[in-house]
């Protein structure tokens, strides 16, 4: 039964996706009562449940305001989508896990010139709405055939000469005598949300939710850097300093003419970066990961 008075985001029932998820939820500090064979879950400290369901599925409850909320690949997205006359939904963040690529493979030996080369070919997938999508956009004329699994041994048994799939490392591609020849989508997980309108309280804890896992997001790649410096070298140490937008400058006490720099940077730290910040004038530099940030 759904709770009344409380959000409702669906994830995926098992596999990565779903431990992924459940570590953004963590991290939001969000603590879930229940194991991850139920259907569904209560979360103890924010009035969220949390329905465990098939990534397939995830885009119809947020569709129909079952739930307010989900976490779903791209590629599952889009493929829902594409058979809707007009989304009931809206994707609100990427989160920069479960990356992987939908990409058109064919046998090692067969040419490739692009995508003319699928001109009167047949292609399997279980993506038939982003493929025939792609073949639209590139004026070729394909027939695309369903399959719901093992897509990969579609040349083998001569049910099709191509295939769709999704690609990670690429190694069951190679284990199956195919190469991956066209990218046709780059996919990752995306939190979605319902275009129904919500209930005035439920709204506000939508606000907080997001605002929760915004500042997640902003300290995966975000990095705490103080580091020492004389006064004429603050201009070039500033526009060093990657992703910072206005450091916080602080007068070194017994030390004249000479600053702690203290700036949060959401962009990659490297070891080029911090050569770059000594070769400037810096001194004694730090870089702390972020735990926790309220954007």
């Amino acid at each position: 039964m759904i709770s009344e008075g409380r959000l409702h985001l669906a994830i995926q029932k098992s596999g990565r996706l779903s431990d992924f998820s459940r570590g953004l939820l963590r991290d939001a500090g969000l603590r879930i009562q229940n194991g991850k064979n139920d259907l569904t879950a209560r979360v103890e400290n924010f009035p969220i449940d949390l329905m465990f369901v098939r990534d397939d599925d995830i885009p119809t409850f947020v569709s129909d305001g079952v739930c307010e909320f989900g976490i779903v690949g791209r590629n599952v997205l889009d493929e829902f989508a594409l058979g809707e006359a007009e989304p009931r939904f809206e994707v609100v963040a990427a989160l920069g896990f479960g990356r992987c690529a939908l990409k058109i493979a064919a046998p090692e030996r067969l040419a490739y010139e692009g995508p003319q080369s699928l001109e009167g070919t047949r292609i399997a997938t279980s993506y038939p709405c982003i493929l025939q999508d792609f073949l639209d956009r590139n004026g070729v004329s394909a027939t695309v055939v369903k399959m719901n699994g093992a897509v990969e041994l579609a040349p083998r048994l001569g049910i099709a000469t191509f295939i769709c799939d999704l690609v990670s490392t690429g190694a069951t591609l190679e284990a199956n005598g195919l190469r991956p020849v066209e990218t046709v989508l780059e996919s990752e997980a995306v939190l979605i949300r319902t275009r129904k309108t919500l209930p005035e309280d439920k709204a506000d804890l939508s606000t907080r939710l997001l605002s929760r896992i915004d500042g997640v997001l902003a300290t995966q790649e975000s990095k705490y850097i103080m580091l020492n410096a004389p006064e004429e070298a603050l201009d070039e140490i500033a526009a060093i300093l990657p992703g910072a937008e206005s450091p916080t400058i602080i007068p070194l006490v017994g030390r004249p003419g000479h600053f702690a720099v203290h700036a949060v940077c959401q962009e990659s730290v490297f070891w080029e970066t911090l050569q770059k910040l000594k070769g400037a004038g810096a001194s004694a530099i730090l870089v702390l990961p972020i735990e926790k940030m309220m954007m």
